[in-house]
């Protein structure tokens, strides 16, 4: 009785984590077959080994092998791979049935309200993470950031120079900022771009009355 117990929560609790959670945040119609798929899967195998004396332990290797396969076949941003690890230990969970009953439906529930919150857009909404390319070879780390600030808008807490191109004179970062505290609006063009970017129309108006 217990087994269809279990299986009835990991199909609502993959449900609430796919479409109620991930479809709805990021609209990736790809990875919410992936996590439905890889999710059932595990249920399944788990459940038909639990009754093993083995179970718990292939059941671990089983997850660790899937892990490998899939962060190994396509690039993942990294909610996405939390979102995938969370569609696993759900199915795990439930498949290998922990007694009592109360701990594993507390657990899975854990892994529901974690994600919920922590990929919430109203949890650090001002930090970002990009690549960007500069189109000056800047070596020095003060003058970079500087440079980074104007661009982004925002302040920069982290730079990792991937590729400092003095040849083609190009600057490559990974940069972690706070949109809207730097000393421009964040919403403003910034740099070079300036001239290439259209005006806002108050803007247009007033530089056409002075011409």
């Amino acid at each position: 009785m217990n087994t269809w117990i279990f299986v009835a929560a990991d199909l609502l609790a993959i449900t609430a984590l796919t479409f109620g959670m991930y479809l709805r945040r990021h609209r990736r119609r790809d990875l919410v077959v992936s996590y439905l798929g890889i999710n059932v899967g595990v249920l399944a195998v788990a459940t038909a080994l639990s009754s093993s004396a083995a179970g718990v332990g292939l059941g671990l290797g089983l997850f660790g092998v899937l892990s490998i396969i899939r962060l190994r076949s396509t690039e993942l941003s990294q909610h996405e791979v939390a979102y995938y690890f969370s569609a696993l230990a759900l199915g795990l969970i439930a498949g290998l049935g922990v007694e009592p009953l109360w701990l594993s439906l507390s657990l899975m529930a854990l892994i529901l309200v974690v994600m919920f919150l922590a990929d919430s857009p109203r949890v650090l909404p001002a930090y970002r993470q990009q690549s960007v390319v500069l189109d000056q070879a800047i070596a020095d780390p003060a003058a970079l950031n500087a440079r980074l600030e104007e661009v982004l808008g925002g302040t920069v807490h982290t730079v990792i120079v991937q590729c400092l191109d003095l040849v083609n004179d190009k600057t490559t970062v990974d940069v972690r900022f706070e949109v809207g505290t730097g000393t421009r609006p964040a919403g403003e063009p910034r740099g070079p771009l300036l001239e290439q970017l259209p005006l806002p129309a108050t803007k247009a108006l007033d530089q056409a009355g002075a011409a």
